[in-house]
């Protein structure tokens, strides 16, 4: 999900999204064990092409999925079309969400909360969150760690993983070059794509470019907290280990407490 419309091109391809992601599951499962104690209906912060949304929902839960981005929403409506679910797809801005119902939990996945480049973006996305749970209602969502490894990456085109296209067949080499700006706490991140041919030549390049914020750990707790939130659990993946210096991800499980505020 992107908030900020110039810092959307990694999802302009919904397709190529889903065959770069599909695969991954854990987050998935993690909410599946929450999910089987909440009643009512379920909201997907961000749900771009329903990753979660859809196998949630295929569980027997009602879902409400919301992201800006249409291209990616057009791509989840068709995912679920055939499938006769109970889902419904929203297309809003999710720091300003106008749901008219309340729920006992949302949750967003794939590293969305770091598209809230601002504190004032930030502040919007959990207050809009905090405005649509039930008292003691659940949040659950992941971002990156930001340890020095993922901060300080030489600004270079480094290999990061392969894959092959599903229309093609051909091999896809994925590459990455990143640049953080310490006053912003923003993380400039270029992605090359270079497909192959069956010898090897690359026939094919293109690259996007998308800006990610980074939030350590005490400002997470202290914003999580001005905006009526208490901390159950913090994990370092979405198998709940508990979260480590060497962490790659930060897996919040927060409650609305009775301290929360509507702004």
């Amino acid at each position: 999900m992107i908030i900020h419309m110039d810092n959307a091109e990694e999802y302009n391809n919904p397709a190529l999204y889903d065959q770069e992601n599909n695969a991954y599951l854990e987050d998935v499962k993690f909410l599946s064990k929450w999910a089987a104690n909440a009643d009512g209906v379920i909201i997907d912060i961000a749900c771009g092409t329903g990753r979660a949304t859809i196998p949630l929902a295929m569980e027997g839960h009602h879902l409400i999925g919301v992201d800006l981005h249409k291209g990616m929403l057009d791509e989840a409506r068709s995912k679920a079309a055939h499938l006769q679910l109970a889902i419904e797809w929203v297309e809003q801005d999710c720091s300003k969400l106008q749901l008219k119902m309340i729920s006992q939990l949302i949750y967003s996945i794939g590293n969305s909360f770091q598209h809230f480049l601002t504190n004032e973006d930030q502040d919007g996305l959990l207050s809009s969150v905090n405005k649509h749970l039930e008292m003691g209602g659940l949040f659950i969502f992941g971002t990156r760690f930001p340890s020095t490894e993922e901060l300080l990456q030489p600004p270079t085109e480094e290999y990061w993983r392969s894959y092959v296209d599903s229309e093609t067949h051909n091999a896809v080499d994925v590459y990455t070059i990143s640049r953080y700006d310490s006053l912003q706490q923003i993380q400039h991140y270029t992605t090359i794509r270079k497909m192959k041919d069956e010898n090897g030549n690359i026939i094919s390049e293109a690259s996007t470019n998308i800006r990610l914020r980074y939030t350590y750990p005490q400002e997470m707790k202290r914003i999580l907290g001005a905006n009526g939130f208490e901390i159950l659990h913090l994990y370092k993946d979405w198998h709940g280990t508990p979260l480590t210096d060497d962490s790659v991800e930060m897996i919040y499980v927060c409650k609305k407490s009775e301290k929360s505020v509507t702004k």
